[in-house]
């Protein structure tokens, strides 16, 4: 199994982060596939395969934790294509919440 869970949807409050500069300030790390919950249950098939998928966003992709639970919020084609390339890990922005 690639994720720890398939969810659908955001369980944890708004964390008003909505644009790449507000999530710069999260310093990223790397993450565990095996332990992230998506927060969407499908996937642009164009998204993953695209070259550029990166150009207008974030390098990182992005996971918010709350009460203990890892839920991959932005970035499910780059967490797909780390597991097809047979890698345990992404390096993603963490927020935390309490």
């Amino acid at each position: 199994m690639i994720f720890k869970a398939v969810g659908e949807g955001r369980p944890y409050p708004d964390h008003g982060l909505t644009t790449p500069a507000q999530w710069a300030d999260v310093p990223p790390r790397q993450v565990r596939l095996d332990e992230l919950v998506t927060t969407k249950r499908t996937l642009d098939l164009e998204a993953l395969l695209a070259d550029d998928s990166t150009f207008y966003g974030d390098l990182f992709a992005h996971v918010v934790e709350f009460k203990g639970i890892m839920y991959l919020e932005d970035g499910l084609h780059r967490a797909v294509r780390a597991a097809l390339h047979q890698r345990a890990m992404l390096h993603a922005r963490v927020l935390v919440l309490t």
